[in-house]
């Protein structure tokens, strides 16, 4: 896997999944199954487009699920072929939507996969539509335990804030995470 931070990046084509990925949980693990999955498909490189900090982190001062050099090892056991690490700073947070886009179309997407709540750019003005206008665009539906309720990374952190070892550490889906979380 090669990982890229904070540099222009060029691709001839391209199979993208874009998201904070913070926990990379079981949720995060489908969107980023399906789109190495299809890279194969389509014999082009898979790249992950992700952000150190997560926003989340940088907006709400939440707690970090996993820091970048564990997120990165995990994805690699994912068989992702290209990371894309951007610093998520004020600068970052200021450019608009079509900036965005801009930096994605020099990645050459063929596909980009996401989750249903995506959004970007400046006080988050693109959304799913705006994206869809430019690339073809994969949405992925959220993925939920056995009870029904969606796995999310905000789900995990009130776990472990209620003390819940167990059972955010079975959405996370990494059995090295049991010793970890406090």
């Amino acid at each position: 896997m090669e990982t890229h931070y904070n540099t222009s990046l060029t691709l001839p084509s391209s199979i993208v999944a874009i998201g904070a990925f913070d926990g990379v949980h079981r949720g995060h693990q489908t969107v980023i199954k399906q789109a190495v999955q299809r890279s194969k498909q389509l014999k082009v490189p898979s790249l992950i487009y992700t952000f150190d900090p997560p926003p989340r982190v940088y907006f709400q001062g939440v707690r970090v699920l996993t820091p970048l050099f564990e997120k990165l090892a995990r994805l690699e056991s994912l068989g992702v072929d290209h990371v894309f690490v951007t610093s998520f700073d004020q600068t970052y947070a200021k450019r608009s939507a079509y900036e965005f886009i801009e930096s994605l179309s020099k990645l050459n997407p063929l596909e980009i996969n996401v989750g249903e709540d995506f959004r970007f750019g400046f006080n988050r003005e693109g959304d799913l539509n705006l994206l869809k206008q430019y690339f073809k665009v994969k949405v992925s539906k959220p993925v939920c335990c056995p009870n029904g309720k969606t796995i999310s990374s905000t789900r995990i952190r009130q776990l472990i804030s209620q003390g819940d070892r167990h059972l955010s550490n079975l959405l996370l889906g990494w059995p090295s995470n049991e010793n970890r979380l406090v």
